[in-house]
């Protein structure tokens, strides 16, 4: 019996070491920053170190040579930008985000690999990066005029969530919830009548993740308020945050309120195939987000049938990833898609030792799926286009506007020898806005310039363990 047990054991861990990745994609929210209530937040020094350590880690667990999940061909000290894909709406806090994720992906060499971060040049100057051969991986950062902000910030400068939100809060649980916790919420007044712009009214449920946010990062940062609110007090103010903000994000009869989880998941199945159809070319990408976007995944892909943990605000700098891997040891790219599988893993905040826990997505029992069944599963919720979310949101922003008039049938050959060699989206904006400058032009002068774009996480379409802290509640420092 032993020995069979033994033989067990050591076939299920070859199966493990067998497996190959070939590509993975990351979501990640920012790390620790001021509060939110006040304009021009950012991230604290202790919010970079939580993305740099973060970084580091999936260095360690992608990258680094001597780890058994090492993507498949990746450059392993000196970073090769196009195997590299980055991108974060252009927000500060999310920009800082994605660069120190970044730094800890790929320090500087000078740290690494000191051989090869010296150019020598023919007159024998040698010339290193500045900060001991610092690495400078490209971010792409999307402006919210741009139709690409929508892979990241799905939910925002959207009427149809907007719309759904105020549902929430006009429910009969939001009612009940804001009665219930109306005393609660009063004895927070000494406390908070510190902050100018508040009043006693505004100490209510409906201002559940303001009110929290305002008392954690106070208790982190500054020391005269650490400690005017004990733990159980701290873990009822994020439990009621964590309520309010799950019903704002997601609700099961009403799609429109989890759009931001749909349009990730479309840049999700976007980067991923680009990673297959590329035979893996593209091996990393990283998009830095919002905790909203995380609470509507979560429920998008029905995680919180598999742990109650995910109603939960996640930590800071946590983060969600998307593995492509085969089940064999393999040294080159599968050339049937029928061997390859995908794996989610969430990983719930940046302490040291955090692991990357991988969970079953949309109610299914494996912990991966295949190629197909992710690719059906994810398109099934999926916002996979620009002229798709327009049309969701019942958005009027001007990148939809063009997709309304070249939906009314007015683009030119030269228009379409224009979008030659650029993503959809950015392609049928420009085609839109020459239709536009044409509709317009009896009426008056316009000009519309469009700054030339890369390509982008737009979606094209295709073809097809143990809990980790409790609740994703008990951590001060978080949401």
């Amino acid at each position: 019996m032993l020995s069979k047990t033994l033989l067990s054991v050591g076939a299920l861990l070859a199966q493990a070491q067998a497996e190959t990745v070939l590509g993975v994609t990351v979501f990640s929210r920012h790390g620790d920053r001021t509060s939110k209530h006040y304009k021009g937040y950012t991230l604290t020094n202790l919010g970079v170190q939580q993305n740099f350590r973060v970084g580091s880690d999936y260095r360690d667990t992608y990258i680094s040579s001597d780890s058994s999940k090492q993507i498949l061909g990746i450059s392993e000290d000196k970073v090769v930008n196009s195997q590299i894909f980055a991108t974060a709406p252009d927000q500060t806090v999310l920009l800082n985000t994605a660069s120190a994720f970044l730094q800890g992906l790929y320090p500087p060499l000078g740290d690494i690999n000191p051989q090869i971060s010296t150019q020598t040049l023919n007159n024998g100057t040698n010339y290193t990066n500045p900060l001991n051969g610092y690495q400078y991986v490209v971010l792409h950062g999307e402006d919210d005029e741009s139709p690409d902000t929508i892979w990241l910030k799905g939910d925002e400068e959207c009427p149809a969530v907007t719309k759904s939100m105020k549902a929430f809060k006009q429910s009969t649980e939001f009612k009940e919830r804001d009665a219930a916790t109306k005393t609660f919420y009063e004895g927070f007044w000494d406390i908070m009548q510190s902050v100018y712009d508040y009043k006693q009214e505004n100490l209510t449920y409906a201002n559940a993740y303001d009110i929290f946010d305002l008392i954690n990062v106070a208790n982190i940062h500054n020391e005269t308020s650490a400690g005017n609110v004990t733990e159980e007090e701290l873990f009822q103010l994020r439990t009621l945050a964590d309520s309010n903000e799950f019903g704002l994000a997601y609700n099961r009869t009403d799609p429109a309120r989890s759009i931001g989880a749909q349009t990730l998941a479309g840049a999700v199945v976007n980067q991923l195939n680009e990673t297959v159809s590329g035979k893996g070319k593209l091996k990393f990408s990283f998009m830095a987000g919002s905790y909203d976007t995380f609470l509507a995944f979560f429920g998008l892909t029905n995680l919180t049938s598999v742990s109650p943990d995910f109603f939960g605000l996640p930590d800071y700098a946590s983060t969600m990833s998307f593995e492509v891997f085969t089940t064999e040891n393999v040294t080159a790219f599968p050339s049937n898609t029928d061997d390859l599988r995908v794996r989610f893993l969430f990983r719930n905040g940046s302490d040291a030792g955090e692991p990357m826990r991988a969970y079953p997505l949309f109610g299914k029992s494996e912990d991966s799926l295949s190629w197909s069944d992710f690719l059906s599963s994810m398109e099934g919720v999926a916002i996979r286009t620009p002229q798709q979310w327009c049309s969701t949101c019942q958005s009027d922003l001007l990148f939809c506007q063009a997709y309304s008039a070249e939906s009314n049938g007015a683009q030119t050959s030269n228009e379409k020898k224009s979008s030659a060699g650029m993503s959809n989206a950015v392609a049928g904006v420009i085609g839109a806005m020459v239709t536009l400058g044409v509709v317009a032009i009896a009426g008056a002068a316009a000009f519309l310039i469009m700054r030339r774009r890369r390509a982008s996480p737009a979606v094209a379409p295709v073809t097809s363990t143990t809990e980790g802290k409790g609740s994703h509640r008990s951590d001060s420092e978080s949401a």
